[in-house]
């Protein structure tokens, strides 16, 4: 039998390279997608290309009821074991005094309220153990001083829940750990109106260079697989030494 694992945020990015990585490693894999319907479908004949079972859902994680359907589509490829909370958002790079109400809450509903929302599906369909890994960021510890605070403030209460849930369902055989990337050749820097923020930052992380979405959805497969069968409440860095 093989692990089915739901993964949110899956068409690019960091979800697309774990969606990839999870269906290569054997895993089915049912993801879900905002807007880019073009870039879902490319993963999805990625992960059929393994020979491995595969979903792609439009939904937005912010929203219970999408949520739900989210989970009820994995229900019809059998029993999920595993969740990816990896769906998120930031908002422009600028000073706290000039962060706007708006994007303050939209950044809280998508990394924190969908997050809530996926984790407390998975806790209830998770009948025979699992595990969830949610992707957090190593703002949670730096602050993002000057670019995003309220971001990284999501970020360590991100880490709190994965404490928190960790503890809360270990009892039921579920494992809840987190991935705490640096900063990562993404598409996301384009939402901070910084597009080559990767490229910008390489002169200050240790490691001299921005990490890839391969290597950060490595780290989330391995949380998931058997060879991490003793690992919760764990926050993995995956920062190039930031």
């Amino acid at each position: 039998m093989h692990p089915l694992t739901v993964v949110t945020g899956g068409s690019r990015g960091i979800g697309a390279a774990t969606v990839r990585q999870l269906a290569a490693a054997g895993h089915d894999v049912v993801f879900c997608y905002r807007r880019d319907a073009a870039a879902a479908a490319d993963v999805l004949r990625d992960v059929h290309a393994t020979g491995r079972r595969g979903i792609a859902v439009r939904a937005d994680t912010t929203d219970p009821d999408q949520v739900a359907r989210l989970f009820d589509a994995a229900a019809d490829l059998g029993q999920p074991t595993g969740l990816v909370n990896n769906a998120g958002t930031t908002s422009r790079i600028g000073p706290f005094t000039e962060l706007t109400v708006d994007d303050l809450r939209h950044v809280v509903d998508v990394n924190l309220v969908g997050y809530v929302l996926c984790a407390q599906q998975a806790a209830r369909r998770f009948t025979t153990g699992g595990a969830i890994v949610n992707v957090s960021s190593a703002a949670a510890t730096l602050g993002s001083p000057g670019e995003y605070v309220h971001y990284a403030a999501v970020k360590a209460a991100t880490d709190t829940l994965t404490l928190g849930l960790a503890k809360e369902l270990g009892p039921r055989g579920i494992r809840v750990n987190a991935v705490a990337p640096g900063i990562i050749d993404t598409e996301i820097h384009t939402v901070s109106g910084v597009p080559d923020r990767a490229r910008r930052a390489a002169g200050r992380i240790p490691l001299g260079r921005a990490g890839q979405p391969a290597e950060v959805a490595a780290a989330i497969v391995w949380l998931l697989s058997p060879a991490a069968a003793y690992t919760t409440g764990a926050v993995l860095r995956v920062s190039g030494g930031l």
